[in-house]
């Protein structure tokens, strides 16, 4: 449990070490629209790593959904807020990485969608 509730708060320092050096080093980089983009990211990724601090202090939810939920959010993350990221620091094009986003976007979905499930089972389960 600790080790996901560790990763969550390491999701958030980046988001918002990142999100400082969005609003601050890039300001003057990115053009308004690419400094959006990369703050759709960050605003994500700190989303994400808030759910699952709820996900894992939650007595709800067993130790293998936890960690299924966790796994899947943090893929979700480095997919779709890390190709952001790598989008806007690197140099590597948009166009090079196109479907990575979207992909990271689907996995997030895929997580919340597991979340739904789960508790569709327990309210079925205390009828």
């Amino acid at each position: 449990m600790f080790k996901n509730i560790i990763i969550a708060c390491f999701l958030g320092l980046i988001a918002i070490v990142l999100g400082a050096f969005g609003a601050h080093a890039l300001k003057d980089v990115l053009s308004t629209t690419e400094l959006s983009s990369f703050e759709a990211g960050v605003r994500y990724q700190m989303y994400h790593a808030i759910v699952l601090l709820f996900v894992n202090i939650y007595d709800g939810f067993t130790s293998k959904q936890k960690n299924y939920i966790t796994y899947v959010f943090f893929l979700g993350i480095l997919l779709f807020s890390g190709s952001i990221y790598v989008i806007h620091l690197t140099s590597v094009s948009a166009k090079s990485i196109w479907f990575v986003t979207p992909l990271g976007g689907l996995t997030l979905i895929i997580g919340w969608f597991l979340m739904i499930i789960i508790f569709l089972k327990k309210l079925l389960k205390s009828k």
